[in-house]
């Protein structure tokens, strides 16, 4: 079984607890061991569906920097990139402009987190593949990588990113999720550079003492600047560890270390657990299938199924109740929202939306929807359910929305996890649609769009990685 006899490093204790006789041979930092663990992924080792994932993560982190190429914090931070200049390594996705591969990739993954339309780790909401298919397109680029190599890169760094979730727990001292997503871009750069296990050890370790980020961004231009920061973060430690840079071995679970700072009670033996079957991006993977918050997308579904089974007009809908993990962010947003950042965060926004129109997608992130005085009077009617059904939930965004209208029917959903995540399969389909529909805001030609999305099925055949991004430009 692969990565079976991981080390008996799972259990490494933070240092400073309780001291025990030394052991014969000791266990080794954990940034050591989970580089020692990560390095043996070869692509020839991986199930099929870790690899459908890795490329659907491709398709849609592209469909969303497409319409996010446009947005003025994307447009800043490249704009300042071309300014600086340097080595032409990498392409600029959309422009054609060519950069070294720290700045390339740290615009062109801000294109695709600005536009919050990429995907999600369903236990944390990091955008991890937005930063592995940044990251590992531009190394592409500049070492000659393989479209096999590529994609093994995207699921060791997606397993990397899940594992560091785990170890920091649900209570991450309220650090935005980017500090998460840069450890999977660090481990997929490693990959790429064919760093030792102690050079990745080092760029690990370098990752967990720069990265920051507080999650009170997510509601701003903040959010993709995080992105853009963990991504440059990523390739810049992984460089420098490459040319012999090296720091504390232990820097993760000492005192004072990456793990007690960021996490109220972390759990460093998930770092280093054995592998078992079980990736982390075939279980935990989902991608947006519409625009914003992921969370919000399993109250949105069930607004929609209750919407299709009551048939009525919003102005017959007298409630809107919402139960479940997610309920608690209905109070928060009751109002309707002023710009696309508020609304793409506003539960109440998802769902009036959802009833109104018996749908949820791409257009309601226009203005046209945004400011919707149907929307606005339904917004109102959203409130917590004062009596939830008892409903188990296995995912902490499931959500049960039950329509009352003025009669006094009602008309129930309940949606666990999302469509388009691992628990429910991902299809081909959905990531086409999503695809279609997004990538004609690059403004490639249809031509290219469709060979671009023909190369990412069948990326696995592809000997040369670097003619992905160089057929991202007219």
């Amino acid at each position: 079984m692969l990565l079976e006899g991981a080390l008996a490093a799972a259990a490494v204790p933070l240092a400073g607890n309780a001291q025990t006789a030394p052991a014969e041979n000791p266990a080794p930092p954990l940034a050591l061991a989970l580089a020692r663990l990560l390095n043996r992924i070869q692509f020839g080792d991986l199930p099929p569906v870790p690899v459908k994932h890795a490329k659907m993560i491709l398709a849609s982190t592209l469909a969303s920097a497409a319409p996010g190429f446009s947005i003025g914090s994307a447009r800043i931070i490249r704009d300042l990139a071309k300014e600086q200049g340097g080595r032409a390594e990498a392409t600029l996705w959309f422009d054609g402009g060519r950069l070294p591969v720290a700045p390339a990739a740290r615009a062109n993954a801000m294109c695709s987190d600005a536009a919050a339309s990429d995907d999600s780790d369903l236990r944390n909401i990091a955008h991890t593949g937005t930063a592995l298919t940044a990251i590992s397109l531009a190394l592409a680029e500049r070492t000659g990588a393989s479209g096999p190599d590529v994609l093994g890169s995207i699921v060791t760094g997606y397993e990397a990113a899940g594992r560091i979730g785990d170890a920091l727990g649900d209570d991450r001292r309220g650090f935005h999720a980017s500090v998460i997503v840069a450890f999977g871009g660090v481990v997929a750069a490693a990959k790429l550079l064919k760093l030792t296990d102690e050079q990745m050890a080092h760029a690990i370790s370098m990752t967990g003492t720069t990265m920051g980020g507080l999650i009170i961004g997510t509601n701003s231009w903040a959010r993709e600047y995080h992105a853009g920061n963990a991504v440059q973060c990523a390739v810049n430690a992984a460089q420098a560890a490459a040319r012999g840079f090296t720091v504390n071995p232990d820097l993760l679970e000492a005192r004072g270390g990456f793990l007690e700072v960021f996490a109220a009670k972390p759990d460093p033996r998930r770092l280093t657990r054995e592998m078992g079957n079980e990736w982390q991006i075939a279980r935990y993977l989902a991608i947006k299938l519409v625009p914003g918050a992921h969370a919000n997308s399993p109250s949105m579904e069930a607004a929609v199924n209750a919407a299709r089974q009551a048939n009525v007009s919003p102005d017959e809908v007298s409630q809107i109740l919402v139960s479940g993990p997610q309920s608690g962010a209905v109070a928060a947003g009751r109002r309707p929202p002023k710009d696309m950042i508020e609304a793409i965060h506003s539960l109440p926004y998802f769902v009036a939306s959802a009833v109104a129109d018996k749908d949820f997608s791409w257009v309601h992130v226009t203005p046209e929807k945004i400011h919707s005085p149907v929307v606005a009077k339904l917004i109102e009617r959203v409130s917590a359910d004062p009596a939830p059904p008892a409903v188990h939930y296995e995912w902490g965004w499931g959500s049960t929305v039950t329509i009352v209208t003025k009669s006094g029917a009602r008309f129930t959903s309940t949606v666990d996890a999302p469509r388009g995540s691992g628990p429910r399969g991902i299809e081909w389909t959905d990531v086409d649609a999503k695809y279609r529909a997004l990538m004609p805001e690059s403004h490639l030609p249809v031509r290219r769009i469709d060979e671009v999305l023909t190369m990412i099925h069948d990326f696995e055949k592809v000997k040369s990685a670097s003619e992905l991004p160089r057929l991202l430009h007219a």
